[in-house]
């Protein structure tokens, strides 16, 4: 054990020009470059997948409660429900649940004196945290309620503001088809500016007040569109979903859903990039291993003749084969070690500068969002160490080919 390694080592850092040298350098690059594409590739994805995600949770929440609809499209008025507040007060108390409030939607038409916009106004309550809206607001504020009347103020879109050339604080004309089909005009003042980055809902959405959506349907204060409900762990919607339906109190004529059901085009295209994360992960790993095979043979067939000489002292093939298997794990290693820190140092970068931009309108974010994952990390570098270690023992059986009369020839 001890000679292979004094051997192996003495191999490794020999400074003598050879060809198996810039093999080695070529071996030692490609794995460096493996292993940082490979990490890279997936704080990118994980990265992409949360924030977007997090973009549609937090214009949605994760579950809504409403009318069964069946075949509701997202972006449609919903059926009015009679508010239950036994029923709500017992939700609250689930754990996992962070919050509960009501909204509904309506059509609308905004009006300046040269443009006309169609929205889908989404009216909220008091109750609503614009905290986890706040991410969204490029200008100005949220809206303000009022306890005794209905607030006149709206949140637009940055698409809506351009298209209407309007800024904050600028009073809009609003239209409304009302019950009856007659119209009912108002005038609001545009309290906030926001941008979601999601096409879909920027160039649909505005936010007011669930008061003024209820006086326009005609509606009583206790009728709404429904619940959205924020929970504490994204992950638990499915679950938390059947739990809320299978409750006692909950009405037959009620459903639960979930934001991924009631998006799923977007929540399926993210699911799509796992497919395109793991193809590029098995690329970079068998470029990695093809590249340290042909430097084992190319080192195992340059020293052909010290293979002869260490047979003819006595060696055995198990002897020569670890001599190998050390040099190539100092390859190995130092490919892991380079290749991780080349890879968190481009991460860290792109989270303080954010110099990777991207084509929001396609990609529904302005640039790259990273999440290092650091079980992930561990998992590359120790998988990589393993595999290549299991796969480099093939190329060192040449050894046991070699005749020490023959190879002691070999020149």
């Amino acid at each position: 054990m001890k000679v292979a390694g004094f051997i192996a080592n003495r191999i490794a850092f020999n400074h003598q020009r050879s060809f198996s040298r810039f093999i080695i350098r070529l071996s030692v690059a490609a794995t460096i470059i493996s292993v940082a594409v490979m990490i890279i590739t997936l704080a990118f994805v994980n990265g992409f997948q949360e924030q977007v995600s997090q973009k549609v949770f937090s214009f949605w929440g994760h579950l809504r409660i409403q009318e069964k609809q069946p075949f509701k499209a997202l972006i449609a008025e919903e059926i009015p429900i009679e508010k239950n507040d036994t029923l709500i007060d017992a939700i609250r108390q689930k754990p996992g649940i962070e919050s509960i409030h009501p909204f509904a939607t309506k059509y609308a038409t905004l009006k300046t004196r040269d443009d006309i916009e169609g929205v889908l106004l989404k009216g909220v309550d008091s109750s609503y945290d614009f905290v986890h809206f706040a991410s969204f607001i490029r200008e100005g504020r949220a809206i303000h309620f009022n306890d005794s009347t209905y607030s006149r103020e709206i949140m637009i879109s940055a698409y809506t503001a351009k298209q209407l050339q309007l800024a904050v604080n600028d009073r809009v004309l609003i239209y409304f088809i009302r019950p009856d089909g007659t119209y009912r005009p108002d005038r609001l003042t545009v309290a906030g500016i926001f941008k979601t980055g999601i096409e879909e809902y920027d160039k649909t959405f505005a936010i007011g007040d669930l008061k003024l959506l209820q006086r326009l349907n005609d509606w009583s204060a206790t009728e709404v569109g429904g619940y959205e409900i924020f929970l504490k762990d994204y992950r638990m919607m499915d679950s938390v979903a059947e739990d809320l339906y299978n409750m006692d109190l909950f009405p037959l004529t009620w459903d639960t859903r979930t934001v991924r059901d009631i998006s799923p085009n977007i929540f399926d295209w993210l699911y799509i990039q796992n497919k395109n994360r793991n193809v590029l992960l098995g690329l970079m790993i068998i470029v990695a291993l093809i590249n340290l095979i042909t430097c084992l043979i190319i080192l195992v067939l340059e020293r052909v003749r010290m293979i002869g000489i260490l047979k003819a002292l006595g060696a055995t093939n198990w002897t020569i084969q670890q001599i190998f298997l050390r040099h190539s794990l100092f390859i190995t290693l130092a490919g892991i070690a380079v290749g991780t820190g080349v890879a968190l140092g481009i991460l860290y970068l792109q989270q303080a500068t954010g110099f990777i931009k991207l084509q929001e309108d396609a990609y529904y974010l302005s640039e790259a969002a990273v999440s290092i994952v650091w079980w992930e990390v561990g998992a590359v570098c120790g998988g990589t160490l393993l595999i290549c270690f299991l796969v480099l023992m093939i190329p060192t059986i040449l050894v046991r080919k070699i005749q020490p009369v023959k190879a002691i020839r070999f020149s």
